[in-house]
């Protein structure tokens, strides 16, 4: 499963890790360009987020019609278009017109897509968790990387590695990633929005997804804006500013393997995710309030650790608490609404501090994430566990296996390359043999 699924993750990881090179000084230098606001440097903080946003759906579509393969590589053009665009920015505008066209580019839906023909139904949600690792771990290096980079060479030269990053994924995608196997999906249901936000599992993970990417956005608009700017209280040189990223980017690694292990292995996400919450509502807080650049320090070290405790595990629970039918749809909401937060919160940080202080920023996002986390715990619920019965093809009677429907059964399909019929259940409610007993000749 991991040789299917380390090649599209190693694309992901270098377009993220191509986006994520900028963040942590993005808002510090574009506010030396021509033109900047702290409102405008927000939304080129979290701009690509929103073309994400807006071309999640026309992309996952395009790749139904065209094929995975030529869709991912038209986005990583796009993609790479818009690095270099931004690399030879002279103003602010300019720079907003790369960042669009870097996010414009929106692979990420197809890549899930992709990865889910590759990769049988019982390890999905670990090749799930193996993809938000890769994520988890370009975020975590880019904290490392970017500011020294920027620092030595300035802020283009971080862009025009990213336009690098991007030909090595064109590279890989027709290298190393195999062609998927053909699956019958056999749906019992139709879906719409409204069941999907009306489950409170799947409503506080699209919640806690599109919070995770908002606060991401918010914290790289005041981080470094906060110790660079002497209005602040700290007056960091912009070259110091790995000594923050660097003990954070390895507190959030350390933490990330062992909560993906506890969330998945001992099926406790919902714990995970309200330890994160708590440290996240803790770290903004601290980064408003404080005058001490020990505790700013340790207030984005609480926030590395909620950001990559979160991630490996966001996807995969998406994708256990949606039915069958829901799942591409779930993921698409999901995924779309967290690119709209991540742009609204890089945004809201930059609007917020045109017309108000630190403090009251820190404070309000404190609020939010209190009743973020009193959300959390109120409604949502760890996933049932789940096994598979795999048959097949030729021992499956198919007028029964139509008719198969039961409320502990979550779906079944076939599995035409390898010619078997899997169905999905709820082991602790239902036995393997009263499946067969329903689907055998």
């Amino acid at each position: 499963m991991f040789k299917k699924v380390f090649p599209l993750s190693s694309i992901l990881f270098l377009r993220f890790l191509g986006l994520f090179l900028v963040l942590p000084v993005l808002s510090v230098y574009a506010l030396d360009l021509e033109g900047a606001t702290p409102f405008l440097v927000g939304i080129i903080v979290g701009g690509y987020a929103l073309t994400q946003a807006i071309f999640q759906v026309p992309f996952g579509t395009l790749s139904d019609k065209i094929g995975r393969k030529p869709t991912i590589l038209i986005g990583l053009l796009i993609f790479l278009v818009g690095s270099l665009i931004a690399a030879y920015s002279t103003n602010i505008y300019m720079l907003m017109l790369g960042r669009f066209l870097q996010g414009a580019g929106a692979i990420g839906s197809v890549v899930t897509a992709m990865i889910a023909d590759l990769v049988e139904e019982k390890t999905r949600g670990h090749a799930m968790a193996i993809m938000g690792g890769f994520i988890a771990m370009s975020f975590a290096l880019a904290m490392a990387l970017g500011p020294v980079i920027a620092s030595h060479y300035g802020i283009s030269a971080i862009f025009i590695i990213t336009a690098v990053l991007a030909v090595v994924a064109i590279v890989v995608l027709f290298a190393k990633v195999p062609t998927p196997p053909k699956i019958k999906h056999i749906y019992h249901g139709k879906t719409s929005t409204m069941d999907i936000l009306k489950d409170p599992n799947l409503l506080g993970m699209i919640i806690i997804n599109a919070m995770q990417k908002g606060l991401m956005t918010a914290a790289f608009v005041i981080i470094p804006i906060f110790l660079t700017k002497p209005e602040y209280g700290f007056n960091w040189e912009k070259s110091e500013l790995w000594m923050v990223y660097l003990p954070a980017m390895v507190a959030g690694l350390i933490a990330m393997g062992p909560a993906a292990v506890f969330g998945e292995k001992r099926n406790i996400p919902k714990q995970i995710f309200m330890v994160s919450i708590i440290l996240f509502t803790a770290s903004f807080i601290m980064m408003g309030m404080t005058t001490s650049s020990s505790v700013f320090v340790t207030a984005v070290i609480f926030f590395f650790i909620a950001f990559n405790m979160m991630e490996p595990l966001v996807q995969s629970m998406i994708s256990k608490f949606a039915k069958v039918h829901q799942k591409g749809a779930a993921l698409g909401i999901a995924n779309s609404v967290a690119y709209f937060m991540t742009f609204l919160g890089g945004t809201f940080a930059g609007l917020f501090l045109d017309v108000s202080g630190r403090q009251t920023l820190g404070l309000s996002i404190g609020a939010v994430g209190f009743i973020w986390l009193l959300w959390t715990a109120i409604k949502m619920q760890n996933p049932l566990r789940y096994s598979h019965l795999i048959t097949p093809k030729d021992d499956v009677d198919f007028d029964k296996l139509n008719a198969l429907e039961h409320e502990h059964i979550a779906e079944w399909f076939i599995n035409e390359t390898e010619n078997v019929v899997v169905v999905k259940y709820a082991s602790e409610k239902l036995q393997e043999s009263e499946i067969e007993a329903k689907i055998l000749k």
